[in-house]
């Protein structure tokens, strides 16, 4: 299947999740999820993206210079944000994260390495993110733990090995350049891949508890933690409208799971959304300031040859 197929099949399957629950709650969950939404919540999910953002884009730098394609941090977080608003407003999901790629590639001169990086980085963060979802399930009791190697293996085979390895780099690679990529991107600076992105995680989970508690889920953290994290994995997947469908689906389920109702499951993901929304918005002020530089027109063509640098 071509990749503008893969596309159309990745949105398709966010908007049946949406239209899924639609039919099965109404909209009524949706509403109130944007009803409780308040200036303290947005307040929150703007402060506390800060050092998400920078966590994610220390990465992204180690990656980068490992494969010898240097990224200062500063243009790191710009850059971050901006991919941050276009993944959050622009169908799919991912787009943010090939413009920043391949923005940078261009900057550096090396395009290939530079979507190899933003692939790379990604998947870090997502094994990272999925190894933590484990270890919280195993270790509390919680309704949704059974049923922890079924998500792992869908998000990980389907969503977080899938994009970014095959859509960033470009296609298939072989295994000595994989491994060249592996051993110069991630396991050079692994220590601080790792630490980078468990503190990434810990924001996002702290961002989804401010939206569970805006949306009146009044559980205790022990009980809503293993829901975060599993929410959270299924975000990593790549089938979505803007951010919208698993997370909203996932949250659904694990919710009416641990016996707090698959409304209140959608409507946290609903404050979930705008909170990350509104946070993402100082990427407007990144992409404004670079609108004198020159900028990729035409994604396709260049993750085709991507493999070849």
């Amino acid at each position: 299947m071509s990749r503008a197929g893969w596309a159309r099949l990745r949105l398709a399957g966010g908007v049946a999740v949406l239209a899924v629950l639609l039919w099965r709650l109404g909209s009524g969950p949706f509403l109130e999820g944007l009803r409780t939404v308040d200036a303290s919540a947005l307040v929150a999910g703007v402060l506390l993206a800060v050092p998400i953002t920078v966590c994610c884009a220390w990465r992204w730098m180690l990656v980068a210079r490992g494969l010898h394609v240097p990224l200062a941090l500063p243009a790191a977080v710009a850059a971050y944000y901006r991919s941050m608003l276009l993944n959050t407003t622009l169908p799919g999901g991912v787009l943010g994260d090939v413009h920043r790629a391949v923005r940078h590639g261009r900057d550096a001169g090396h395009t290939g390495r530079g979507l190899r990086a933003v692939g790379w980085e990604r998947l870090a963060g997502q094994v990272v993110q999925i190894a933590a979802a484990a270890v919280v399930l195993l270790l509390l009791p919680s309704p949704v733990r059974l049923s922890l190697p079924l998500v792992a293996a869908v998000a990980l085979v389907v969503g977080l090995v899938g994009w970014p390895v095959m859509s960033l780099t470009g296609g298939t690679r072989s295994g000595r350049a994989v491994h060249r990529d592996v051993r110069d991107g991630l396991l050079g600076s692994w220590p601080g891949v790792v630490a980078a992105s468990l503190l990434a995680v810990v924001g996002h989970v702290a961002t989804f508890l401010v939206a569970a508690r805006t949306a009146g889920v009044t559980a205790p953290v022990a009980v809503l933690l293993p829901l975060a994290l599993l929410v959270l994995v299924a975000m990593g997947i790549p089938a979505n409208v803007a951010g919208w469908g698993p997370r909203e689906g996932v949250a659904a389920w694990v919710f009416e799971a641990a016996g707090l109702g698959a409304g209140a499951g959608v409507a946290t993901a609903v404050v979930y959304g705008v909170m990350v929304l509104v946070a993402s918005l100082p990427g407007v002020v990144f992409l404004r300031a670079g609108r004198s530089r020159p900028r990729p027109v035409e994604v396709e063509p260049v993750l085709k040859g991507a493999s070849h640098g």
